[in-house]
């Protein structure tokens, strides 16, 4: 009768928990070809070849969860079945460009599902990605490179200030324009009304953003300000005729 041939580990490779467990379960189950019927080797000799993160899953499983290789295959491809489509390499972030008329935060919401899909994460690499997306007459881009050192999740951070930015300037721009059809007699009154509304004053989103280096401020109001409505006063032209609210720009 044939023997199987001598046990030896040099034909597996470890599993770390960022690779295809399909794929690695078929090499191993090629390697312990003579092994299948041994279902208490075949759990052991699986185990001792897992490493890292995946062994830390490993020693999670209950005692006497598991009764053979086939429930422990199944409970091993569960867990990493969100590996088998990461495959991509940071060119893919490279590649990767915040469009003219998408928003910051779409942009961030974006990267941050594309980064996922890399095998190997870096974080001065992403943050290079990252920065790489936006385009240079952006005023975040000249923040990002004068930044120094950032990390990622700083470099998110002030991506997200600025979409607030952006956001309560386009909603003081929708705001005027709806007044303007409001006085309009060509109104049409099926048109709806589409602003950002915000759970907060604009007056105080610029009173938190202000002192961002890549704030500025409009000139000051012209003509004579004494003819003005004195009882309102205006934060970005920090003088009175118009509420912050109302403010164009």
């Amino acid at each position: 009768m044939e023997q199987p041939p001598k046990f030896s580990s040099r034909h597996f490779t470890l599993f770390k928990g960022d690779e295809d467990p399909n794929m690695h379960l078929m090499h191993y189950r090629s390697a312990m070809t003579f092994y299948t019927n041994n279902d208490e080797l075949m759990c052991k000799t699986f185990a001792a070849k897992l490493q890292g993160e995946a062994q830390d899953w490993f020693h999670t499983l209950s005692p006497s969860s598991i009764q053979n290789f086939n429930e422990l295959s199944l409970v091993f491809i569960k867990e990493y079945s969100p590996c088998c489509s990461i495959k991509k390499k940071y060119d893919y972030l490279f590649n990767m460009k915040k469009n003219p008329k998408e928003s910051l935060r779409t942009y961030v919401k974006r990267f941050k599902t594309k980064k996922t899909k890399i095998v190997r994460r870096d974080g001065s690499i992403a943050c290079s990605a990252f920065q790489n997306g936006i385009s240079a007459e952006h005023p975040l881009f000249r923040k990002l490179i004068m930044g120094g050192e950032l990390t990622l999740a700083a470099s998110y951070a002030l991506a997200e200030k600025h979409a607030l930015w952006d956001e309560a300037k386009q909603s003081c721009r929708n705001e005027q324009k709806n007044k303007h059809m409001d006085h309009s007699p060509n109104r049409d009154d099926s048109t709806p009304k589409a602003f950002t509304k915000f759970s907060v004053p604009i007056c105080q989103i610029l009173h938190k953003l202000r002192n961002e280096p890549w704030f500025q401020l409009p000139p000051p109001m012209k003509g004579d300000l004494t003819k003005l409505d004195q009882t309102k006063y205006c934060a970005f032209h920090q003088g009175p005729g118009h509420t912050t609210n109302d403010c164009l720009k």
